[in-house]
């Protein structure tokens, strides 16, 4: 049997929400990233902000040794020259970039900016993220050789260039017809 609260339980109560706590609510800026970035995985956003806090945690603990030390200089040197190649970054090392860039340019965005379906869409190669992850999922997508059919495939930078339609595929031929450049050999 439930007892009735005292008129001073329910004053402390009041303040206090013992049933929700507020990491557990939902997260404007998540339900926001996973839109404009269309994260269909539910689990993509916490894998990102975990990866985006380590990392700045890393450059933290870098940055709390003398700037003399040689161990700093060179893990700093390694840090900023991965996040670079990998495109979270938008400077490197020689650009100006330091560890307080990794504390504040390491966010889950920069990590979605990265992934195959936002990436088509910058470069041109289609409109909407959510188109481009249809036709991932089809596997209408090659990253050099291979063929991708994960939309959360993330693209370095020296990987940009090598994004493209797989031969044969219809897309590609809607998109060659439309601009005028499809060559009978191709149907082929």
């Amino acid at each position: 049997m439930v007892r009735k609260l005292k008129h001073h339980e329910q004053k402390l109560l009041r303040k206090v929400d013992l049933i929700s706590y507020k990491s557990d609510g939902p997260s404007h800026r998540a339900a926001d990233v996973r839109r404009r970035y269309h994260l269909t995985e539910p689990l993509d956003y916490d894998k990102y902000n975990a990866l985006a806090g380590r990392l700045r945690k890393l450059a933290h603990l870098l940055s709390n040794l003398d700037p003399a030390d040689p161990f700093r200089k060179e893990h700093e040197s390694i840090l900023l020259e991965k996040l670079w190649q990998m495109g979270i970054l938008k400077q490197s090392r020689e650009q100006g970039a330091g560890l307080s860039a990794v504390e504040k340019d390491v966010t889950v965005s920069a990590f979605c900016r990265r992934r195959l379906g936002v990436l088509m869409v910058r470069t041109g190669m289609i409109e909407h993220v959510s188109t481009a992850h249809k036709f991932i999922e089809q596997g209408h997508v090659r990253v050099g050789t291979d063929v991708v059919t994960d939309p959360a495939f993330l693209i370095s930078r020296g990987m940009e260039d090598f994004v493209t339609w797989v031969d044969g595929s219809k897309v590609q031929r809607q998109v060659m017809r439309y601009r005028d450049k499809l060559d009978d050999f191709d149907l082929l």
